[in-house]
């Protein structure tokens, strides 16, 4: 309970009583006393007039986004019987992958029951798990001799996950991707009735609808959609060797984040598959992955052997990996059927990705610029 300086204090008074008895010299006995009844009080002082408080936590958002910056939020109320000295409040803040530093907080004097609020600023940097305390409290008396400390709040986790940037997902017939994509399209056969209109030069006879152009004036031809991307499952390479540096494997999870997030939002059926046996779908998909890649770091192992992806429509599969030589990228072309379409994304700069469809991400600003011009834009497209 004593500082420092309240150690420093009492042994002034010892020597000060010690020396006074060998050299008779009765004022240091005084000088002695007083440094003792200074230490005292200012025990007395802490105990006393410490604040008895309870505190609830909340941060503002609940998954932060690297590069955003939030707040903790804390709520107060004095339950003690008589009004509180001031004191501090301290909260440690501990991140996964950064620099650690503790909040400090001075409060003013509280009386019984009062609440009051106050709180800090959070900035992230990077994606990672943020903790939380605990929350503490401290007093001190005016002279720095004792302090009085109590934690109030147990540990919490914040979690930082990495960006998204927004990119539309491909369009038939727009781009390279979206090119392969309507191959693709055309040799599946068409797909659903869509109506019926008037003969045009170059229509296929096989698609004229004879019933209909014998209540008619003309020929009728029949319309049926294209079908577009229903699928789209995205692989992540997490392997230590896959990626060339630490670098490149965040821009990996960024460009893996941001892909997961822009098919959901696009209305695909969302996959995220990683190392370590993670194997993400469903309704919450964006939200999980956020959460998985928020925490991932690089492991020893690649992706394991990939589930074949089940469903209707054209898919696709975006691997995220250092080169076309991973592992990682091998086994997800193996699984590709007449329905499924592989992309590459590569973070190494150095790799050839000549053959294929692919991007490579050199820099943190590569990715949306590099992912556009092989997607295209929207398109809606039906086939005559």
């Amino acid at each position: 309970m004593l500082t420092r300086q309240g150690v420093a204090v009492v042994a002034a008074g010892i020597v000060a009583i010690v020396v006074g008895r060998v050299f008779g010299v009765i004022e240091l006995f005084v000088i002695g006393a007083a440094f003792f009844c200074a230490a005292v009080a200012a025990v007395a002082y802490v105990r006393l007039r410490r604040p008895i408080v309870t505190a609830n936590r909340w941060v503002h958002p609940a998954v932060l986004v690297a590069g955003d910056t939030g707040r903790v939020d804390l709520q107060l109320e004095h339950r003690g019987r008589v009004r509180s000295a001031p004191f501090t409040l301290s909260e440690s803040v501990r991140r996964t992958m950064g620099d650690d530093h503790v909040a400090r907080l001075p409060m003013a004097p509280m009386s019984r029951r009062l609440r009051t609020s106050t709180g800090y600023k959070l900035p992230t940097t990077r994606r990672g798990v943020i903790a939380l305390g605990p929350l503490a409290v401290e007093i001190t008396d005016p002279l720095g001799v004792a302090r009085w400390r109590s934690s109030i709040v147990d540990v919490d986790e914040v979690v930082v996950a990495p960006r998204v940037q927004h990119r539309d997902m491909p369009q038939l017939g727009q781009g390279a991707l979206g090119g392969a994509l309507l191959a693709k399209s055309i040799r599946l056969g068409p797909g659903e009735f869509h109506g019926l209109r008037e003969y045009a030069e170059g229509d296929e006879p096989r698609s004229i609808h004879w019933k209909a152009s014998a209540r008619t004036d003309t020929l009728m031809v029949r319309e049926h959609t294209i079908e577009g991307l229903q699928r789209c499952t995205v692989v992540f390479d997490a392997g230590r060797r896959a990626h060339p540096d630490a670098a490149a494997f965040e821009r990996g999870v960024t460009a893996a984040a941001s892909l997961v997030h822009n098919a959901a939002r696009s209305g695909l059926t969302t996959r995220l598959v990683t190392s370590g046996g993670i194997d993400l779908r469903g309704p919450e998909v964006a939200v999980n992955t956020l959460r998985v890649l928020a925490r991932i770091e690089p492991t020893d192992s690649t992706p394991e052997s990939i589930a074949r992806e089940t469903g209707d429509g054209l898919g696709l599969v975006v691997v995220v990996t250092g080169s076309p030589s991973s592992p990682a990228w091998a086994r997800a072309t193996s699984i590709i059927d007449p329905t499924l379409t592989a992309v590459l994304v590569a973070t190494d700069p150095s790799s050839s990705t000549a053959g294929a469809l692919s991007i490579t991400i050199a820099n943190d600003d590569d990715f949306v610029p590099s992912w556009q011009s092989l997607a295209g834009h929207r398109l809606d497209l039906v086939a005559r």
